[in-house]
């Protein structure tokens, strides 16, 4: 009879207790699932390979083709990357060669790449530009290793830089970029109102790839550019532009001002040499009349075409049209 109220406290201890426990289980429940749904949290980007599930916030990227480039551009630090051609590589700022050259090396190109060591180094995505009939043969291996965002060759590049950044968590750099380059824009516009308004350009481009003997015209993907963002009188020639001979240089007098290719120090583009070093070419009325300017166009290259590199090329024409007013 003396145990009726020990009993009674003991009972509610024992109560008292349990609840605390189950708060505490219940507590430790909710983080674990919190915990769990920050971590598998998806969402969807839209690419070539129509709409991919992706991580939310991925933190392991892989980049196999071109889309190395476009990924360094943004600040990205890939974990695993293929070849970027030494040329290119060697154009790239610093902290773009660093974070390429400490990731690790997967092969010479997107459709040769060593999907053995790309799954041991575990990424959350993967960025895959190579031809179309590549990626088909390759999107089953390349699925079972991470979710993969697919662009081929001919995407437009502002999308591929707009899905690249914003599934990446990049989308900050991308629009510092660009409105760099939109406030660039805007200056050379006020800049050079009268020249944009009064001048025919004509692009002189020659690869060293090309016949000999063979130019292009108005082709490049930066007179692409120039022709619908400044805007400058640049003839559209179609895709492309339109290849000619040495023989029709004589031509390109139609034009009051001519560009051409330099490389990043200043000195006539290799490719285009023979072009520069022909008695037709210095003998065109705006080659003698210092009209004939050498622009450097690093956004040229394929997947190298970014609101950086546009940039730079705004800087470089800024600084070849500024000589027109000393060359009469």
């Amino acid at each position: 009879m003396t145990f009726t109220r020990p009993r009674r406290r003991s009972a509610a201890l024992v109560a008292a207790l349990l609840g605390t426990v189950i708060l505490l289980a219940g507590c430790g429940g909710d983080d674990e699932n919190d915990q769990g749904d920050a971590v598998g949290t998806t969402r969807t980007v839209e690419a070539d390979n129509g709409t991919v599930e992706i991580p939310a916030h991925p933190q392991r990227i892989a980049t196999l083709g071109r889309l190395t480039v476009s990924f360094l551009d943004l600040g990205g630090e890939p974990v695993g990357v293929t070849e970027v051609d030494a040329s290119v590589l060697d154009l790239l700022p610093k902290e773009q060669q660093a974070a390429y050259k400490a990731a690790k090396l997967l092969g010479s190109g997107a459709s040769e790449a060593d999907l053995e060591l790309l799954a041991t180094l575990k990424p959350d995505l993967i960025l895959f530009s190579a031809p179309e009939s590549d990626f088909e043969q390759m999107k089953s291996q390349l699925a079972s290793i991470a979710p993969t965002i697919f662009f081929g060759f001919s995407s437009d590049w502002k999308t591929r830089l707009s899905v690249t950044a914003d599934a990446t968590d990049l989308t900050d750099a991308l629009n510092e970029q660009k409105t760099e380059y939109e406030g660039k824009l805007a200056g050379f516009q006020g800049k050079y109102s009268k020249i944009i308004q009064d001048t025919t350009f004509g692009e002189v481009n020659r690869g060293s790839w090309q016949d000999a003997g063979m130019f292009t015209l108005n082709g490049s993907q930066c007179s692409e550019i120039a022709r619908a963002d400044i805007p400058l009188n640049i003839p559209d020639l179609g895709e492309g532009g339109e290849e000619r001979s040495f023989e029709k240089i004589g031509e390109l007098s139609e034009y009051d001002v001519l560009i051409y290719p330099v490389d990043a120090e200043g000195q006539v583009a290799e490719g285009f040499a023979p072009v520069a070093d022909s008695n037709a070419w210095k003998a065109l009325p705006a080659v003698t009349s210092g009209k004939a300017l050498g622009v450097y166009c690093f956004g040229d290259v394929s997947f190298t075409r970014s609101y950086r590199t546009y940039s730079q090329y705004l800087d470089s024409l800024d600084k070849a049209l500024a000589t027109l007013a000393t060359a009469g």
